[in-house]
């Protein structure tokens, strides 16, 4: 008779503790057809179609499909929407709000972060190092995707040469719902470390109305004073909503 060695590891479990199985896998793991039908009917539509015709919670579901290869996830991806309102929302969703969810693990937060974080990067390569005068559409675009789905406020600096081209893009400082700390003197000092001769301030507001508050106003007044007296320009403050944005430059209050 074979003896069974001894220190022979037990094969790993198909799903996170804390991620749902809502489907039995067949012996052999393998997948019942019909979701496998599912899934591949899903897939041709994006292939064929693209992801404008598909509602929010398809869309989805092709991240989960590699998440988790063997369970049925649109009752998961529409958990998540109902959750947090919209894809975009579910990707930029903080991991502590994310992991609330039922059925949502560690690999489920992964692809999602790694989507996330792939959209930011597509979104910069847009803006960095290029001209912003007239790129600014693709500005607007890479402000609204990395900070509009944001559920607190955060401040970030587009930090331009002297030909106005973006040079660098930093996150200044993060903050609560409705306030985040901001220290002009810390702004001018990363301006002269970068060489830079102008900034564009942004922050978003999570409430989603980019209308400005007096403490804006406020501090928008004592960075411009602060860059002034070094002879670097404030070319625009803009605060990002969840649908739109505000400019000061536009709305007179530079």
């Amino acid at each position: 008779m074979t003896r069974r060695n001894a220190f022979c590891e037990g094969p790993l479990p198909l799903f996170d503790s804390d991620e749902v199985q809502a489907v039995q896998p067949l012996p052999g793991g393998r997948v019942p057809s019909y979701m496998a039908d599912h899934r591949q009917r899903l897939r041709a539509r994006f292939m064929q179609g693209g992801a404008q015709p598909m509602p929010d919670y398809e869309m989805l579901e092709l991240v989960l499909f590699r998440a988790i290869p063997r369970q049925d996830v649109k009752p998961l991806a529409r958990a998540l929407i109902d959750r947090f309102g919209d894809f975009n929302r579910v990707l930029s969703a903080p991991v502590a709000r994310l992991r609330e969810v039922r059925g949502v693990g560690v690999r489920v937060v992964e692809e999602l972060k790694i989507v996330e974080a792939a959209a930011h990067r597509m979104a910069r390569a847009r803006v960095i190092d290029r001209p912003v005068i007239s790129g600014w559409d693709a500005v607007l675009d890479y402000c609204h995707t990395t900070m509009a789905h944001r559920d607190t406020e955060q401040f970030r600096i587009l930090y331009l040469d002297r030909k106005n081209v973006l040079i660098a893009d930093e996150e200044q400082a993060r903050g609560t719902v409705d306030h985040v700390p901001v220290y002009p003197r810390e702004v001018v000092k990363r301006a002269l470390e970068l060489n830079a001769s102008a900034l564009i301030l942004v922050h978003n507001h999570p409430s989603g109305d980019p209308g400005p508050s007096q403490a804006d106003i406020s501090m928008t007044a004592q960075i411009v004073a602060a860059a002034e007296a070094l002879n670097i320009a404030v070319h625009d403050h803009l605060i990002i909503g969840k649908s739109r944005e505000l400019s000061f430059r536009a709305e007179g209050y530079l």
